[in-house]
């Protein structure tokens, strides 16, 4: 049994001191906490409440859901673990009111282990709530029973009635681990008159439910980075972007998102070091490149994400290895087994920074008898050897496709997030080219010339000539050009379809055809006909002639249903070109559809930066640049509200686009995290001074 000693007093005392508190009551001030310093911070989106607290070794995410279903969770860094309760459908939508703030309080369970829990009191406009389920395990579990209202059998748990709460009755729903080791817990307690008990929540006198929440975890806490350990002086000020990122940054590594990804995905962690780079402190940028390194495979490719935790359990237990948390690592992406050797490169040999601590930080120990350069060597082996095929033979087939068996491969990681393509643009034109340029930088450096075995510094020698080849011959394959005419029919029509006007993306086409890059290639080695923005990787990655640059931003500053841009953001996708199957499969309600996600609009500002700092451009293109630079920060800047997200929808009503948040709706296929990882990235980008604010 959990004791809930002094922990809920507490609870009882700060319920009677809240009666009259607004919903909107401000956070504790935390943008500048140091190492381990308390920090709480608040983000409202949509139907959600999200309040973050972390304070010692406590870390958790509380998520008040409104609407017709509602939902409480609380979602943990440590072990990538939650506590959630959902409600029965009820008759009219009801709001909740975060009253008291969550924050940590102590406690212990039956056998003296420590609960690392968090309390708060909320309220909802509504009479009865009725319990459909509470799951409490792995945010992985929770991820699949929001989804698909499905949990596996052995981590559900029955709530008890216990009339003494420490003030009043309430439910408890509590476990231990399925290993036997500190598990979850979860309490309601009523307040104010409101009645909980096996049937539910049921109002008092006044008709709205008030309640005292706890919700804890025994999963190991991870290292918090947060002030001057994590960020210079030289990042801008912006207390949402702060905090956030903050919340996500660990020693041990950065967390991708909260509340759906609170722990290690390696491409997140490998962009998000990429473009806050200019900003991190070194220790914080060497510590997640070493959480890369840490989960590499045997033969070098890079993790894209981790099962930690009960999830372990669970997979270790369904694949013969018994109720084991030994972390399983998923390298079933493809893209970010190429990003490691460009973040790699900006650190360790174009950083003044980093380049001082290259020597030291390779030569590190990274445990098992291996050092962090032997590590580094492995995955640029095998990069070279990978791509060895392509660079004898320039033809589709030798591309690196997405894996058997899979829709999924690159970022874009629904199922229909490269139009169910083969071969993504990003990995093949982009990603592949920029990795071998940068093991060749690394060969030419000697960086190297004392890790990884005597074969892999050989593979390695070959990556200039192999960087060429790709260099040449695989852009050309996306390449596609519209005539006027059709470009202007289907520009015509999808406007029609979708609601929005025509007439300025017809206006910014004029009497040319439209050229952009396929999104991908199917498995015939057919173009799919989407425009996307990942031409912003290459902006940042590569060096595209004059003539590349102009076709590239021409396709995605083109308004939208032309190209890409909006009032509120850059979209990720434009499918007007593509069949009507094809754009049924990427509305604003899609994951990858027609929305727009935070780092992709920073990786095209970053990439339009670094471009802008060439001198071998002409005064022409030089002037779209920055043009489009211009353009794409006012579009950012009006999205402001939304800016920490993971990504938002929009609606066109009186003239203008409108941020709609993805996960309000009921037909979005998900909900958006409100604090990601690479979203924060802004604090290390500025607008140019055409459309600067005072901060």
């Amino acid at each position: 049994m959990i004791r809930f000693t002094s922990a809920l007093a507490l609870v009882a005392a700060l319920a009677g001191g809240v009666a009259g508190s607004a919903q909107r009551m401000p956070a504790p001030a935390s943008s500048d906490a140091r190492d381990g310093a308390p920090l709480a911070f608040r983000i409202d989106e949509g139907r959600n409440i999200n309040a973050f607290v972390r304070d010692g070794r406590t870390a958790a995410h509380l998520l008040l859901r409104s609407g017709d279903v509602p939902r409480i969770l609380s979602a943990f860094p440590a072990g990538n673990s939650a506590v959630g309760l959902w409600f029965d459908k009820i008759a009219r939508p009801a709001t909740w009111t975060l009253d008291t703030p969550p924050a940590p309080m102590p406690m212990t369970d039956a056998k003296g282990r420590p609960i690392h829990a968090v309390q708060a009191v909320a309220s909802i406009d509504a009479p009865v709530l009725r319990f459909r389920q509470a799951v409490l395990s792995s945010i992985r579990v929770l991820r699949d029973y929001e989804a698909l209202g499905k949990a596996p059998a052995e981590v559900l748990v029955q709530g008890r009635y216990d009339p003494d709460l420490r003030g009043g009755a309430g439910m408890v729903w509590k476990r231990d681990r399925l290993d036997g080791a500190p598990g979850y817990v979860l309490s309601i307690r009523g307040l104010d008159g409101t009645v909980v008990d096996k049937d539910g929540i049921r109002a008092g006198k006044g008709g709205r439910i008030r309640i005292a929440i706890v919700a804890g975890s025994g999963e190991t806490p991870l290292t918090p980075l947060g002030g001057d350990a994590l960020l210079t002086r030289a990042a801008r000020a912006d207390p949402r972007a702060r905090n956030a990122l903050s919340y996500l940054s660990y020693k041990e590594k950065f967390l991708a998102g909260s509340w759906r990804f609170d722990t290690y995905f390696g491409r997140d962690t490998l962009m998000s070091l990429r473009l806050l780079m200019p900003v991190l402190q070194p220790a914080a940028v060497e510590d997640g490149i070493g959480a890369v390194l840490a989960r590499l495979a045997p033969n070098g490719e890079v993790a894209h994400e981790e099962d930690i935790g009960e999830f372990a359990i669970l997979r270790n237990a369904s694949e013969g290895r018994g109720r084991i948390a030994t972390p399983v690592y998923d390298y079933a992406m493809v893209d970010d087994d190429f990003m490691l050797a460009p973040v790699a490169r900006a650190w360790l040999l174009d950083a003044p920074r980093g380049r001082a601590r290259a020597a030291a930080f390779l030569a590190a120990p990274a445990g098992q008898g291996m050092r962090q350069g032997d590590l580094i060597a492995r995955n640029f082996a095998w990069v070279v050897a990978r791509t060895a095929g392509f660079a004898a033979r320039p033809d589709y087939r030798g591309l690196v496709a997405i894996k058997a068996g899979r829709l999924t491969g690159q970022w874009r990681d629904s199922e229909e997030g490269l139009g169910r393509g083969r071969y993504a643009y990003d990995v093949n034109a982009v990603w592949v080219p920029a990795a071998l340029a940068a093991i060749e930088r690394f060969a030419a450096s000697g960086l190297l010339d004392r890790y990884g075995t005597p074969e892999e510094r050989a593979v390695m020698t070959r990556a200039a000539t192999q960087a060429q080849a790709w260099q040449r011959a695989a852009p050309p394959l996306f390449a596609m050009t519209v005539p006027n005419a059709r470009a202007s029919t289907d520009i015509a029509a999808y406007a029609r379809k979708v609601g929005v006007p025509s007439a300025p993306a017809l206006a910014a086409l004029g009497t040319a055809p439209l050229a952009f890059n396929a999104l991908s290639l199917d498995d015939a080695g057919r173009p799919v006909p989407v425009v996307h923005s990942d031409d912003g990787f290459a902006l940042l990655f590569g060096s595209p002639s004059p003539a590349d640059l102009d076709r590239s931003v021409d396709a995605m500053m083109r308004p939208f249903p032309a190209g890409l841009m909006t009032d509120i953001g850059l979209l990720v996708a434009n499918p007007a070109f593509a069949p009507a199957a094809v754009q049924g499969r990427f509305g604003a309600t899609a994951y990858h559809g027609t929305v727009v996600w935070s780092w992709q609009q920073a990786i095209l500002a970053a990439g339009l930066d670094r471009q802008l700092a060439r001198r071998d451009l002409p005064a022409a293109t030089r002037e779209r640049l920055a043009s489009a630079r211009t353009r794409l920060w006012r579009a950012i800047d009006a999205a402001g509200a939304v800016r920490t997200s993971e990504l938002w929808s929009w609606a066109y009503a009186n003239g203008r686009y409108i941020v709609a948040p993805f996960g309000a709706s009921s037909a979005d296929v998900d909900e958006s995290n409100a604090a990601q990882l690479w979203s924060t990235v802004f604090l290390a980008l500025r607008p140019p001074l055409a459309v600067r604010t005072p901060q």
